[in-house]
């Protein structure tokens, strides 16, 4: 196989991932054909089933694809800022901006969550990013940090969960409630922890 063949492979994957992703984000799992993925990419049917083998193999590496960017952006996120007030700041804002921006990104995260509540391969794959997410936390903002008296006795593991949880649950009532203006302001209640 010639380099121009595999740069063309490749970029035939990406523009199936890329059509599958918007379509995904606009839509839907549910209400999204693979022939509208086809058509949004501009290649044939057979194509999809050729790079992915089927649906969900496809939306699998759509998970992938939006995990990898998410996780990217929240650690670079994360490190900006010395103190962990700083940083959880910086990850509210950038929340914030994701939810003003990026709404697509959420509501397919959200769509993937209920996948994996069914699909074992989904599952593993959401429960790493929970993981990775909740550890990123742990390590850049709650390790080595004083917490207020009331959270003295909670292991960090367990308060980076309770600040990842409370920070995509508000941003679902947000997806939810588009016209209480205020409420991604919510956001701001988990730096308490630090006070």
């Amino acid at each position: 196989m010639s380099m121009d063949e595999v740069d063309e492979k490749v970029g035939q994957s990406k523009k199936i991932l890329d059509a599958a992703y918007e379509c995904i984000s606009a839509k839907g799992y549910a209400n999204v054909s693979l022939r509208e993925i086809a058509e949004r990419a501009g290649v044939v049917l057979s194509q999809l089933n050729y790079y992915y083998g089927n649906k969900e193999g496809l939306f699998k590496e759509v998970i992938k694809l939006m995990m990898a960017k998410y996780l990217v952006e929240v650690e670079r996120c994360l490190n900006k800022g010395e103190t962990a007030k700083e940083k959880m700041s910086n990850l509210i804002k950038f929340f914030k901006e994701m939810l003003r921006n990026n709404p697509g990104l959420f509501r397919l995260f959200y769509d993937f969550n209920g996948l994996a509540l069914w699909s074992p391969p989904f599952r593993d794959l959401l429960r790493k990013l929970f993981k990775d997410l909740s550890g990123m936390i742990e390590k850049t903002v709650l390790k080595n940090t004083q917490l207020k008296d009331s959270m003295q006795g909670y292991p960090p593991k367990f308060l980076a969960r309770m600040i990842l949880g409370a920070m995509f649950g508000t941003a679902i009532q947000v997806i939810l409630d588009r016209e209480e203006e205020n409420l991604p302001d919510a956001l701001n209640a988990v730096q308490i922890i630090f006070e």
